[in-house]
């Protein structure tokens, strides 16, 4: 079992969970803000769990309140907000710090694994954060809510992708796929 395998983690409901607890599955990453502009992103992250779950996708939503406070509410409150809003199925975990000294364990790992993160926009993200005077982060801390790492059925980062990157898009759902097929 991978050292990310081992990190322990709280769900949504308050209960323990780590990530081998979804060994042979291939898993994607998410953190995610109820007040962002790319919130309408958890619609597409359901649409790809509904698509891939029965071939061994499974998404994982960690909501971060690091960007702009983007992510106020409470446990129970981004809980119902999902699922009223989005009918989120996927699971979904304690609220957690994803960048700075004090970010998660898992963070630290996934970042350290996969440093550079793939774009679909080639870079736009960060320069629409600049232009609206937001300094991003330097790298490879995450740049914004809603990146996204790729893990396979082995454990393993295969891959992770800029917060602009919709769910929906080639890039994306190639490395999906081809991460069910291995």
């Amino acid at each position: 079992m991978s050292e990310l395998q081992t990190i322990e983690l709280d769900r949504i409901d308050g209960s323990k969970a780590r990530l081998g607890d979804y060994r042979g599955k291939v898993l994607l990453v998410v953190n995610v803000a109820s007040k962002c502009g790319l919130t309408p992103q958890y619609e597409g992250l359901e649409a790809l769990y509904r698509r891939y779950r029965e071939q061994g996708l499974v998404v994982l939503g960690f909501p971060a309140n690091d960007f702009r406070g983007q992510e106020p509410g409470s446990d129970s409150e981004i809980a119902e907000f999902c699922k009223l809003t989005y009918d989120v199925d996927f699971p979904m975990f304690s609220k957690i710090k994803v960048t700075g000294p004090d970010k998660h364990p898992l963070y630290a790992a996934l970042i350290a694994a996969h440093p550079d993160a793939a774009s679909a926009t080639r870079g736009a993200m960060r320069e629409r954060l600049q232009g609206h005077g937001i300094e991003p982060n330097p790298e490879p801390e995450l740049l914004w809510n809603f990146e996204k790492f790729l893990i396979g059925r082995d454990g393993r980062v295969l891959g992770r992708f800029s917060p602009d990157t919709n769910p929906d898009v080639p890039l994306l759902v190639s490395a999906i796929e081809a991460a069910l097929t291995a």
